[in-house]
């Protein structure tokens, strides 16, 4: 979770420590002791004023009176070290290409270049060093909120359900569905040797279904039911028009889903989605691919093992050996290597970026050339694509990230709390003062 990106440039124009404003100042000294660490008065200092700058071209937003706007950056400033004394302890450290990119992106989301940025931050009298810094410290708090609060939260299933089907439900308002039907029957008094069949046969018309297969073929060849003789087609319906058996399975599927195998007390259905009307719906793209994989080693440098790479794929394009014999034999991969190289249908983007990519672009039926990945080098075929409806779990998945937005706050905030609670906190002049 990357909660800093949005407001990072705002939080690190608040947050600009000792340093930033090169105009002299009298010499520093102590403000605040926080466990290990000091907080200086230039920190103070350099942040009302970034405070102040930022007010300037905000006039929406009023500053406070000096007395609590001086409490709300001190406060601010005990946080933020606090955070980043965890940060130590987690050995979380932003190297400085990380930095560059979180810059960037800065720049990016305001719209201007990073010469753009540096330029203004010069105009307000900021130093881009300590602004990088600032930006630094911003994203390596961040980090070390994100990993305790993470321990903290817990989602259960059921409550993904519960509002994925409250969203679903206000989505579905006069959403219409264009579906086909296949109906297995299954006779009254039916063995269990005869229910399994029938089962089975309804898992398999799935599985061709999935491949491809033309509903409307199968619907005439297999269905028992009221629309067998059009192809399954029941044309356009709302939920509230369909039959409840129907109207139950369906939930946010999108264009091409195909719903079942589900029983009723007539036997099997298989649904398929045709098209849809008035939902926002989620498709992707996933690849049937196989590949060969051979790790370097200390015996096994980076040329020989592209150059085995390229004597198999020889092999196989010459018809040799097979894919799956090489792989079985040849491939580092166990998991694959078993199954002749198969990796199934999968998405491109559960892939590291050099795989993705030759997945995503290679036609299929083509063995690419030798390439490297983090894992090694690798040959790969793509075997197949289809598109998948992904509506039901797009769903799902923002029903988790709506849960777990709500509950990271609420959590952060106490953790942040129960952070400051524990934590040693002195104020040398106010010590002073009342001493």
């Amino acid at each position: 979770m990357k909660n800093w990106k949005s407001s990072l440039l705002g939080i690190a124009l608040l947050g600009l420590s000792a340093g930033t404003v090169a105009a002299p100042q009298e010499l520093d000294r102590v403000v605040t002791i926080v466990n290990d660490s000091v907080i200086l008065k230039s920190d103070v200092d350099a942040m009302i004023k970034t405070v102040r700058m930022n007010a300037a071209s905000d006039q929406s937003k009023p500053l406070p009176p000096d007395n609590i706007l001086s409490q709300q950056v001190m406060d601010q400033l005990i946080m933020e070290t606090l955070q980043l004394q965890q940060a130590k302890q987690f050995g979380i450290r932003v190297d400085d290409t990380r930095l560059d990119q979180a810059i960037a992106q800065i720049a990016k989301e305001r719209k201007i270049t990073l010469a753009q940025l540096q330029t203004l931050l010069a105009r307000n009298g900021i130093s881009f060093p300590m602004f990088r810094e600032q930006i630094r410290r911003d994203i390596t708090a961040s980090e070390a909120r994100t990993i305790q609060v993470r321990r903290r939260i817990n989602i259960l299933p059921q409550e993904v359900e519960t509002l994925a089907t409250q969203l679903s439900q206000q989505e579905q308002q006069g959403v219409r569905y264009n579906i086909s039907h296949i109906q297995l029957r299954l006779e009254d008094g039916a063995t269990a040797q005869e229910r399994e069949a029938v089962a089975d046969e309804a898992n398999t018309l799935v599985k061709e279904l999935q491949d491809g297969a033309d509903f409307a073929n199968l619907a005439y060849s297999y269905s028992k039911g009221p629309k067998a003789l059009q192809g399954g087609e029941w044309g356009w319906l709302r939920k509230e028009e369909m039959p409840t058996i129907f109207a139950d399975q369906i939930t946010s599927q999108g264009k091409g889903a195909i719903i079942g195998p589900f029983r009723s007390g007539v036997g099997y259905h298989i649904i398929k989605v045709n098209n849809v009307e008035g939902l926002e719906t989620v498709s992707v793209t996933e690849v049937n691919a196989r590949h060969i994989l051979v790790k370097t080693s200390v015996i096994l440098s980076d040329d020989a093992a592209k150059k085995e790479l390229e004597e198999a794929r020889q092999d196989i394009l010459s018809g040799k050996r097979t894919f799956a014999d090489v792989a079985q034999s040849l491939s580092a991969d166990p998991g694959s290597a078993v199954n002749g190289g198969q990796l199934g249908w999968q998405t491109p983007d559960l892939y590291v970026p050099e795989f993705k990519n030759k997945v995503e672009t290679l036609p299929t039926g083509v063995i690419s050339e030798p390439f490297k990945t983090v894992h090694g080098w690798h040959i790969v075929e793509v075997t197949g694509r289809r598109d998948v409806d992904r509506t039901d779990a797009a769903v799902k998945n923002r029903a988790y990230r709506i849960l777990f937005n709500r509950k990271f706050n609420e959590e952060a905030q106490a953790w942040l709390q129960e952070l400051r609670a524990g934590a040693f906190i002195e104020q040398p002049e106010a010590t002073n003062d009342q001493g």
